[in-house]
């Protein structure tokens, strides 16, 4: 017969190991704080969730990450925060872009400046030339832009196999985009800049990633995914869908 205070102590020294494998969540908080997010960026905060991004996303000091799509750089500068001095943030604005409106040139090389370990990358929307493999790449609201009309049919193909030969094995790919109705597809991307989340993970899939979790993070079950992204009335307040994909490794 085992003794209580033996069998107590038995299972507490089996638990041990299985507590011992279990590393901290890593905190976000100083990355928020970086003195260098301007005004702007804090203000969208509580609408954005960034913390909770920055963990679905799995970003840890030191990683090599790319923001594809970067914008006005609000998602790049919280990277560049979250992998700290020994990481590096690769800001990619599609050249495309930049020749329709000159501030997304002038957006990538501001944030480029201002952080030393983000590097300014750009080149064609469908040929991103990452200088070097990623553990992680974030894509947030943009990929929906791969099918619109002024692009060549297969630009998405193209740009998804582009994405997943960027990733190291086993790398991951961080997918954010404004819902479209189901069964839409890509067709609604021009004239409400949406797409069916199924369309995403199809396309993706073609080129070789595996679909390995998904957040409600930004789910809005109240928008009826009819209206355009832009209308006042839904703007800020669009259903999105958050996934996270795997480049097999």
């Amino acid at each position: 017969m085992i003794r209580p205070l033996t069998l107590a102590l038995l299972l507490a020294i089996s638990a041990a190991p299985i507590a011992a494998k279990q590393a901290p969540a890593p905190s976000y908080k100083a990355a928020l704080a970086d003195p260098a997010r301007p005004a702007a960026d804090r203000e969208r905060d509580a609408a954005r969730k960034p913390a909770e991004l920055l963990a679905f996303a799995q970003i840890k000091p030191g990683q090599k990450v790319g923001d594809y799509v970067m914008g006005g750089g609000y998602v790049t500068r919280l990277l560049a925060a979250a992998v700290g001095p020994t990481g590096k943030v690769f800001a990619f604005q599609p050249a495309e872009f930049i020749k329709f409106k000159a501030q997304y040139g002038t957006d990538q090389a501001a944030v480029d400046a201002a952080y030393a370990n983000v590097d300014a990358v750009a080149g064609p929307f469908a040929a991103p030339a990452f200088p070097e493999p990623l553990d992680v790449i974030i894509t947030v609201q943009n990929f929906h832009d791969l099918y619109l009309k002024p692009f060549p049919e297969g630009t998405g193909d193209k740009a998804s196999a582009a994405l997943f030969a960027a990733l190291k094995p086993g790398g991951a790919l961080i997918v954010v985009d404004h819902s479209a109705a189901k069964g839409s597809g890509t067709t609604l991307s021009d004239s409400l800049h949406r797409i069916d989340k199924d369309a995403v993970v199809a396309a993706l899939t073609k080129a070789g990633f595996k679909l390995e979790a998904e957040s409600k993070l930004y789910s809005r079950p109240a928008d009826p995914r009819t209206a355009n992204v832009f209308d006042a009335a839904i703007r800020g307040k669009t259903d999105q869908f958050t996934l996270r994909f795997r480049k097999p490794g």
